[in-house]
């Protein structure tokens, strides 16, 4: 059974495992997870895909982002949301590819914004398809170029509701 007090270590010890089957070679994360770590990921309202993207991403970039740290933070922040605002619950939707605004898309001058503010309200109700990632090379280049950590921009939108502009404008406060 997961312990509430330590699940970030179970991530953390778990995330570090998947690296290592990465880095040897094994690419089917279908595979990967015991039925009691499967157990883990859904108390968290995560899906085995979710930890495979960060996975992959941060082995391709050798250790670099995202790292370790930040797939711990933003896992914190959709198990924040998924245990107080969903109350344990999956939503059962899921926002298609083709749902997401085109990435060239701007809200006041601000491309990318529209599509990465869908795919953060995806991430905070775990409803990304599994061929989405929220934090994807497009998303952290998107954040870097606004100094926003991921897990910030997620609770920024979290605040803000179904409100787009405080996040529109803390983003454009953001520009450098």
């Amino acid at each position: 059974m997961m312990s509430n007090y330590t699940w970030e270590q179970t991530f953390t010890e778990l995330f570090r495992r998947c690296v290592s089957k990465y880095e040897a070679g094994d690419t089917d994360f279908t595979k990967w997870y015991s039925s009691d770590e499967l157990a883990f990921l859904e108390s968290i309202g995560y899906r085995e895909r979710e930890l495979f993207d960060f996975v992959e991403d941060h082995c391709d970039a050798d250790g670099g982002e995202p790292t370790l740290e930040t797939a711990l933070l933003v896992a914190a922040v959709r198990r924040d949301f998924f245990t107080v605002v969903q109350d344990g619950k999956p939503s059962g939707k899921i926002v298609a590819p083709d749902q997401l605004p085109p990435k060239t898309a701007e809200i006041e001058g601000v491309v990318w914004l529209p599509r990465i503010l869908v795919k953060a309200r995806a991430k905070l109700k775990g409803e990304m398809d599994p061929d989405t990632m929220f934090g994807c090379g497009g998303d952290r280049a998107f954040l870097s170029r606004h100094d926003i950590h991921p897990a910030d921009f997620l609770r920024r939108v979290w605040a803000a509701g179904d409100d787009d502009q405080p996040v529109i404008d803390f983003v454009k406060s953001r520009n450098r």
